[in-house]
């Protein structure tokens, strides 16, 4: 893995030949960013995997009978977390790269393009996006799955992340609009007795829900009937579409009735009252900020809330959100909020001589690693170099063309890395990308599934051949009222 090296290829065949078990793997001669605040960042270290868990990190570990991988002149980092990503979206990236606001998304994409989605089109949709955030450094990724129709449905989107390797959140939601069978939230016992049986596996389940009944009527907010199904389950919550006046009420109704805390995250959480702010401090909530989504869709403020989750002592997480409209990777996350941020910072003294709070670099890789771990109620698992912890870690070349040379290890990976740097991904200790490829996939086969996904989206949505279709689908506000007129039906198991 050394930026000389040509053995990573023989490197790959030694640890695949011996059990997942059984393996040992040490990573030497790398500078690590721990994330971990005991260990810090070693100039160069090495760093040990046994099976599945980080064993040892520090200088000069004994190889004993581990198979070696030189990584000097490359960094060792968490992979990172995306605590809020609509997976099952992926076949239409960028479909709509200007959309105006989240009206024209919520038109075109859950009331337009959702309700023709066939459960292998949650398999498409939702492996792409896994298998590219591996590509990209994610090596966790909460699906926020909002269009599951069916059980079948559901069962898709969860086989394609566990047919991906990732370490997978389903977060699971009825749809919006249109037609479905209101087989949720009832289902998740089944999805639970199914699916999620083991502690030990790389998948866990999550409730998802909205925030208040405006988008899509009171069945998929949340409030006291789903809390209590969550709680039934011992599943956590993710609420999204937090934002503005009517969600800051929301929150205080939450919290003086005890249903918030640790277990339940808000995303976006724009435009909130200072009094909303204060009840998620205190109840120790967490917060999935989508730096990208909020500044340019225009979500309320339009302003990731990264300022006052931090005055409410709350570290966020960050998510990705729609590929529809967004990037995909977490570098374009940190990067954003981080300019965004110490923008607001510098303007807000502008003019005075007071001093600008500024966030740092180690915070957003923070937010991207740690702290999306917790949000997801995976710290003890994932989210930083800390022996004991999964091996869920990147190689990132530092002596790359557009990093050379090393000066700052964490700033190169926020700021000056992206996808072509990461020649290998670990999840649970099982090499996921390795000499810069995604492994196990066959991506001509890949891309026929995705683009024949595509063409059926597309034609069942707009009922005409892709190259006449209008930029967004054609969906009168009568059609839009129909929706909200089934999603205002309660689904099974909600009062």
């Amino acid at each position: 893995m050394n930026v000389n090296d040509t053995t990573s290829a023989a490197v790959l065949e030694q640890l695949r030949r011996r059990p997942a078990d059984r393996r040992r793997i040490l990573f030497t001669g790398a500078t690590i960013v721990t994330m971990d605040p005991g260990l810090g960042v070693l100039d160069r270290g090495d760093l040990l995997v046994e099976g599945d868990t980080i064993t040892a990190v520090g200088p000069r570990l004994d190889p004993k009978d581990a198979v070696v991988a030189d990584v000097t002149g490359a960094i060792l980092s968490p992979g990172f977390v995306d605590t809020h990503r609509h997976a099952w979206q992926a076949q239409l990236r960028r479909i709509m790269p200007d959309v105006d606001d989240l009206g024209g998304y919520v038109t075109a994409t859950l009331a337009g393009y959702a309700p023709v989605y066939r459960p292998e089109d949650m398999y498409t949709g939702t492996r792409l996006a896994a298998l590219s955030a591996i590509d990209s450094g994610i090596t966790t990724m909460l699906d926020f799955s909002h269009n599951s129709r069916t059980g079948e449905h559901s069962d898709a989107a969860i086989e394609a992340l566990r047919d991906t390797g990732i370490r997978g959140v389903h977060a699971s939601m009825g749809p919006h609009f249109g037609d479905w069978d209101r087989q949720w939230p009832g289902d998740l016992t089944r999805l639970r007795d199914r699916y999620f049986s083991s502690d030990e596996q790389l998948l866990t389940l999550r409730l998802a829900t909205l925030a208040t009944a405006e988008i899509a009527g009171p069945a998929l907010a949340y409030g006291a009937e789903l809390a209590r199904a969550a709680a039934d389950l011992d599943v956590g919550v993710s609420v999204d579409a937090v934002f503005g006046a009517s969600s800051s009420a929301a929150v205080l109704s939450w919290a003086e009735h005890g249903i918030l805390g640790p277990g339940v995250t808000l995303i976006h959480c724009t435009g909130l009252t200072p009094e909303a702010w204060k009840a998620m401090g205190e109840t120790g909530t967490t917060v999935a900020l989508a730096p990208t989504s909020d500044a340019q869709i225009g979500l309320e403020t339009a302003v990731p809330a990264v300022d006052e989750a931090l005055g409410a002592g709350i570290r966020p997480g960050l998510s990705i959100d729609v590929e529809v409209a967004l990037a995909g990777d977490m570098f374009t996350q940190m990067r954003a909020l981080h300019t965004i941020q110490r923008m607001r910072a510098v303007n807000a003294v502008h003019g005075t001589d007071r001093e600008p709070s500024r966030i740092s670099t180690h915070d957003v890789l923070d937010f991207a690693t740690l702290q999306g771990a917790r949000t997801n109620a995976l710290a003890a698992v994932t989210g930083s170099l800390t022996p004991g912890k999964k091996a869920d870690l990147l190689v990132i070349q530092a002596e790359d063309l557009n990093n050379m040379p090393l000066n700052d290890p964490i700033g190169t990976v926020v700021l000056g890395s992206d996808a072509r740097n990461i020649t290998a991904v670990l999840v649970n200790g099982e090499p996921r990308k390795w000499n810069g490829e995604v492994l196990d996939i066959d991506l001509p086969a890949l891309r026929g599934e995705v683009q024949a996904s595509r063409t059926y989206v597309l034609d069942t949505s707009a009922g005409q051949s892709p190259s006449s279709r209008p930029a967004r689908p054609a969906v009168r506000p009568q059609d839009l009222e129909r929706g909200r007129d089934v999603a205002r039906k309660p689904a099974v198991g909600v009062v």
